[in-house]
Formats: structure tokens, sequence, C-alpha cells
């Protein structure tokens, strides 16, 4: 696996994005799967396939535990300080011969490419990435938000992201705002806080999202305003909201 610092360079994610997928190669394809949501009633059928067939599954722990039933294969977690090991090993089972699948939360093109692009840096074989229902799509439908109206931005991910900020700053108003929160410097809160410090309206309509499609799903409403008075911190503890939040400002009335 390449050495990058995510502070500094090179990001991952770039590996994923540098070229369109491939076809017509021998090898047999390495799957990235998108898992959805966690409720697996939103698993697509392709996705639960690739998962049955694999010989080893690699993912961080909090994402296998979804789908540890779905399989015979091999289940190799990690976390953030464990990953580079686990895919190591994953890489040389795919090595071997075994059919190796790669599970991530939601869609990989929504918050997942950086998992996706160092999966493909350890990897002897195309890798062939499966979409999945991502909490995103759940929180458009619940704040009726459409796509075409709407500015996505994650900031669910390591390394800079002074560029997404200024994204933000830039359409608050204008366009819908969905956002991917950083547990748990970067929750619904301190996001609100940003906006309004770059002039955003407080009176904006503002939903935090939790847990979507699990059985304590909840959506909370406020004023962008009374949303930052929830800033601060960067634990747990330091905010009322679950790390599975989506945050969804609404445009001005047109």
């Amino acid at each position: 696996m390449s050495d990058y610092d995510l502070d500094s360079g090179p990001d991952p994610a770039t590996v994923a994005a540098a070229e369109p997928e491939t076809f017509g190669n021998d090898a047999d394809p390495v799957h990235a799967v998108g898992i959805g949501p966690g409720n697996l009633d939103y698993l697509t059928p392709r996705g639960r396939q690739a998962i049955e067939d694999a010989d080893v599954v690699v993912g961080f722990e909090t994402v296998v535990k979804f789908i540890a039933d779905l399989t015979d294969a091999e289940l190799l977690t990690c976390g953030y300080k464990d990953e580079r090991e686990a895919l190591t090993t994953f890489a040389d089972r795919v090595a071997d011969g075994e059919r190796g699948t790669a599970v991530l939360m939601g869609d990989p093109n929504h918050s997942g490419y950086q998992f996706v692009g160092k999966v493909q840096d350890v990897v002897d074989r195309p890798v062939r990435v499966i979409p999945g229902i991502s909490s995103l799509q759940i929180a458009a439908s619940r704040a009726r938000t459409p796509m075409e109206d709407t500015e996505f931005v994650t900031l669910h991910k390591s390394g800079d992201i002074s560029d997404d900020h200024q994204r933000l700053a830039a359409t608050v108003g204008d366009r819908h705002l969905l956002v991917l929160p950083r547990p748990f410097d970067w929750m619904p809160g301190d996001i609100a806080a940003h906006l309004l410090d770059g002039g955003a309206d407080p009176t904006l309509d503002a939903l935090v999202l939790e847990k979507l499609t699990h059985d304590d799903e909840s959506i909370s409403r406020f004023s962008l305003g009374e949303l930052a008075d929830h800033a601060g911190g960067s634990d747990p503890d330091d905010t009322p909201f679950s790390d599975l939040s989506v945050l969804a400002v609404r445009r001005e009335d047109p």
C-alpha cells in the first residue's frame, strides 16, 4: 500500500477517481459494495450477491457487522489504526485466487472513495464499484430536497476539508444543502455555526436526520441559528447528535 498522509496527501480518493472502470480484463474483479444505510432492506440484490459469493470480505468493523450473517466468507475487520494490516491480508488472499469484496456504508460514490482507493491500491485485480442506497438519498426524500436543486458535500473523510466548507458557504440559501458531518469535530451544530460565520441567514430551516431507516430513526428541526447553539467540542459527549447523521439546510423560498 502506498504511503500517504491524510493531512498533506496524496489523498487515496484520487487513486479511485484517476481513471474510469475498464472491462475486458481476464482477472475476476474485486467488488466494492455500498451496503446502504445499515438496514438490509436497502441492500441491493447485486450487492448482496457480491457479498454472498466472496471468499474474503474486508471493511470497517462498524460496516461488516451489518452483513456478517449474509456470507460464509472470512471477515477482515479494521478501524483507521489497523486498516493497513487488514487490507494487506485481503490483498494477499485475493492474489492467491480468492474472491474478494470490500464493503462500505451507504454508497461508495458519496463518501467512500478514500477506502475504495486504498483497496484499489493494494489488489492486483480491477475494482468494480457496486453502488448502494445512501443515507443521503433517504435524507433527500425525508427533507424533500430534490437532488437537482441541492448541493451535496461530505465532510465524513480524513484530511483537509476547507474546500468543502467553501462550497457550503458559497451555496447556502441559494440551493438546498445535504451534508454528511464528520464525527465528532464537524457535527451539525459546528457546520451551522460555520455557515452563520459566513453570513448565512439564521432563519433558514435545518433538519438533522439521524439513524435513517433504523428502528430508532429521528428527525429534529431547527432554524440554522438554533442549531448553531450545539457547536463546539470534538467528542461524542459534546453533541446531542449521532455519528449516523445527515444535515439538511433548506434553501430560501424561491
